[in-house]
């Protein structure tokens, strides 16, 4: 059974990843830095990840993950159908709509897999360490979960989905620098993300510890 805020977590997850992978085909710039789009609301669903983890535990973790990544599957593959059909006869905004949906394949392939791997990463190690302290220290484990996430979904993402679009020597940097901002952006909202799992916990009446659990990631249905 899955409550009513685990369900709310859920379409927020969803509503995030798709998001990213949609501002994933801009760059932009940071001052100067050049980063992708997605940049602006991808670290909410680690914050998300995070707190689901830590409320309900793994098995509800992976539910989640899997449930994005349906739902951004889904997305994905119908903006790309609709890029291939042929636009009326009226329309003039091909170029626009490819612009945005002409790349998302690549992209989302390649998000899809960094996407799985660092997700998992992440509620792996913050479902051990919460573990192993026996509770104590949510900031340290949340930060720690995400740097390892962050890092793999990066190596993983950006090789295969910008390779031949971003110069080769831009990469490391690129990559460096979103595994940086991203964690400076959930160590920014870390006090918001500490009251909501407080807050989460009480509401629920839960706080699952991990222990004996199998950590398969596709047994999707045991929660």
């Amino acid at each position: 059974m899955v409550s009513v805020l685990f369900m709310l977590f859920s379409i927020l997850f969803c509503v995030c990843l798709i998001t990213a992978n949609l501002l994933e085909t801009k760059q932009i710039a940071l001052g100067p830095l050049s980063q992708t789009g997605g940049l602006l609301v991808f670290p909410v669903s680690y914050i998300i990840n995070d707190c689901v983890s830590e409320v309900w535990g793994f098995r509800k973790a992976r539910l989640l993950i899997w449930t994005g990544f349906t739902m951004n599957f889904f997305v994905v593959a119908m903006g790309a159908l609709c890029d291939w059909l042929p636009g009326a006869s009226y329309w003039d905004n091909d170029a626009g709509f490819h612009a945005v949906f002409g790349l998302a394949p690549r992209i989302a392939a390649a998000s899809f897999v960094a996407f799985l791997a660092g997700s998992f990463v992440n509620a792996y190690v913050m479902s051990r360490m919460k573990v192993r302290d026996r509770g104590r220290r949510f900031p340290l484990r949340a930060i720690l979960s995400s740097v390892y996430g962050e890092t793999v979904d990066s190596i993983i993402f950006f090789p295969l989905a910008l390779s031949g679009v971003v110069p080769a020597r831009e990469l490391p940097l690129l990559m460096l620098t979103q595994v940086f901002l991203k964690t400076a952006y959930e160590v920014v909202i870390l006090p918001l993300t500490i009251r909501v799992v407080k807050w989460v916990k009480r509401y629920e009446g839960v706080d699952a510890y991990d222990e004996n659990i199998s950590y398969n990631i596709l047994k999707i249905f045991i929660i």
